[in-house]
């Protein structure tokens, strides 16, 4: 898939599901869960252990879906969950070398950000996105207030979505949400309720389609 199909089904996905912590035996469950709610894009975060090989591992066996990386700090990081099979890339934080990385091998990149200095230098450094990160910290408000001077500044905010602000957050601008624990409820998983994530994926692709 081309970087800019990537792209795009990011943006027609409206969410992105980060998974982080899971068992390297249930992944792919977890996964197709997910999928199954209609979510298009999930984030394996690289602080998982066997992040990598995770990632190419979910990769090959669900095929309806595309595999990013998250929590990617440096460029040495970004080139190993490339290799592995990452179709996107999500960072914490501004590090240009890790979105020049990105660039070079054209693989999208959703950059975290909090201020409006910050998504201006993410975005002329080449980040396709920016992560309004952590999102909680200042809510839907922080994304109009960014977009108000720099409306060619596409936001996803990430940390602490639910589906009680999920809405706002589309309303006020955001293209898409990064949503973690809301989907990827570890209880759930651990007692493998995996239909309990698709119902709750649902959920949010369904407020993502009717708030943007």
């Amino acid at each position: 898939m081309s970087e800019a199909e990537v792209h795009q089904r990011v943006v027609d996905s409206g969410i992105i599901a980060i998974v982080r912590g899971v068992e390297s035996d249930l992944a792919t469950e977890v996964v197709q869960a997910i999928a199954a709610g209609g979510v298009d894009a999930i984030e394996i975060t690289v602080d998982t252990p066997g992040a990598a090989e995770m990632i190419r591992h979910v990769s090959d066996e669900v095929d309806d879906v595309i595999i990013g990386a998250g929590t990617v700090l440096d460029p040495e990081t970004a080139r190993a969950v490339q290799l592995a099979g990452a179709e996107f890339i999500v960072t914490p934080t501004v590090n240009t070398d890790v979105i020049e990385m990105c660039n070079r091998y054209e693989t999208p990149i959703a950059t975290g950000v909090m201020t409006p200095t910050e998504a201006l230098t993410a975005t002329e450094a080449g980040a396709d996105f920016c992560k309004l990160f952590p999102a909680s910290t200042t809510g839907p408000a922080q994304v109009s207030a960014i977009n108000g001077p720099l409306p060619q500044v596409p936001l996803i905010p990430t940390g602490g979505v639910t589906p009680d602000n999920a809405a706002a957050f589309f309303q006020a601008g955001a293209v898409a949400l990064g949503v973690g624990s809301a989907i990827t409820d570890s209880d759930a998983i651990e007692a493998r309720e995996f239909n309990s994530l698709t119902e709750t994926a649902s959920e949010f692709v369904e407020l993502a389609e009717e708030n943007r």
